[in-house]
């Protein structure tokens, strides 16, 4: 009875395995890919800084072995980033055979928003907040201080933002799953919007680094996510609660007969 009991464990364990491999493979891969273009990869990304700073100015390699080693570890961020649909699929493969059809018909379409959203935050901090924030930087800058950034610091800051804003992105698929599954409405939401928007303020300080240019930035676009949610979610009110119950009566009738 015992090794019968374990059969169903030791099967999730070697599917379970089975797909992150698959994640370290993917990942493995799209890294080989890119990097031979790892310094190229760099100067996009510093793009937004270089553009921005002073004439004379530069950036600079405090440690030895910062030039070879900075690309290279954003290409395995880059890497990461880049198979975030093979990921997301892998995971989807996973739970997916433990979901009633009306819980994949949900989760699927949240995969795919959810991996858009992310993408969407990365790309408005690069296009929009590095250069407002790095022109405001480089003018505000004491007399007589050269801007020279560490390229390894550098990369630690601009990660720091991309993983800020890919995941405060995620707001309007947290609010649509909020009240898919009954947990809120969005009429106790609209009652909320005041303290929404200082709880955008204030996980704007969290995320961001400690200055006030870019919490803001953070901070309004993640109000607006809010009501983007929320505008989204009323078409969702009370359904996973419907479709779990007509897949309930459904379950309940097939062992009636």
């Amino acid at each position: 009875m015992a090794v019968e009991d374990t059969q169903p464990l030791i099967s999730h364990l070697i599917e379970l395995r089975k797909r992150l491999l698959n994640c370290i493979i993917s990942v493995l891969v799209v890294f080989l890919a890119l990097v031979y273009f790892a310094n190229d990869i760099y100067q996009i990304v510093s793009a937004p800084l270089i553009r921005h700073m002073p004439a004379g100015a530069s950036m600079i390699a405090t440690d030895v072995a910062s030039p070879f080693f900075t690309p290279i570890k954003l290409t395995i961020i880059v890497s990461v980033f880049a198979s975030a649909p093979l990921l997301l699929y892998q995971v989807w493969a996973f739970i997916a055979p433990a979901l009633y059809k009306h819980e994949r018909r949900l989760v699927m379409p949240l995969l795919f928003s959810s991996t858009f959203l992310f993408y969407a935050g990365m790309a408005f901090a690069y296009f929009i907040v590095f250069p407002l924030a790095f022109t405001f930087f480089a003018h505000t800058a004491p007399h007589g201080v050269l801007i020279a950034t560490d390229i390894n610091k550098y990369l630690d800051f601009v990660m720091s933002l991309f993983m800020a804003f890919g995941v405060s992105f995620q707001v309007p698929i947290a609010i649509v799953l909020l009240c898919w599954t009954g947990v809120v409405t969005p009429e106790s939401l609209k009652k909320k919007r005041p303290y929404v928007l200082v709880g955008a303020f204030v996980v704007g300080m969290l995320l961001t680094p400690p200055d006030v240019f870019s919490q803001t930035l953070l901070a309004i676009p993640l109000y607006l996510l809010f009501e983007i949610g929320l505008f989204f979610a009323r078409f969702y009110v009370g359904k996973g609660r419907r479709d779990g119950q007509d897949t309930d009566e459904n379950e309940d009738s097939g062992e009636g007969e």
